[in-house]
């Protein structure tokens, strides 16, 4: 495996054709199935997984102010519901909000 700049490669090129999506535009090397990459990162970071970074990378969109609908297009859930058990703002990112929205102490 080889790291480029964005993606996760094969260490040689790809054996069969495939889509432009599925190759490292510099090098030609396949991109690596999300199988491996998978199995790559939860070896590397010691049981952490690519699907719980997912959720972090959601949480912290959620808590740094991103709306609802910018959260389903991010995540690709289509639903409020499903998104909700992934994007879990903390107790402090929700006081942090409420004090910004708080035009009360804003005036002060």
């Amino acid at each position: 495996m080889q790291k480029t700049a964005a993606t996760f490669t094969q260490a040689g090129r790809a054996r069969l054709p495939l889509s432009a999506a599925d190759l490292d535009p510099d090098t030609g090397r396949a991109r690596l199935s999300y199988r491996r990459a998978a199995e790559l990162f939860t070896a590397a970071t010691g049981g952490t997984t690519l699907h719980q970074l997912r959720h972090s990378a959601l949480t912290h969109a959620a808590e740094d102010g991103a709306n609802t609908s910018t959260l389903l297009s991010f995540s690709g859930h289509t639903s409020v519901a499903s998104l909700a058990r992934y994007a879990r703002v903390s107790p402090e990112a929700l006081g942090r909000w409420q004090q910004q929205r708080d035009t009360v102490s804003r005036r002060r």
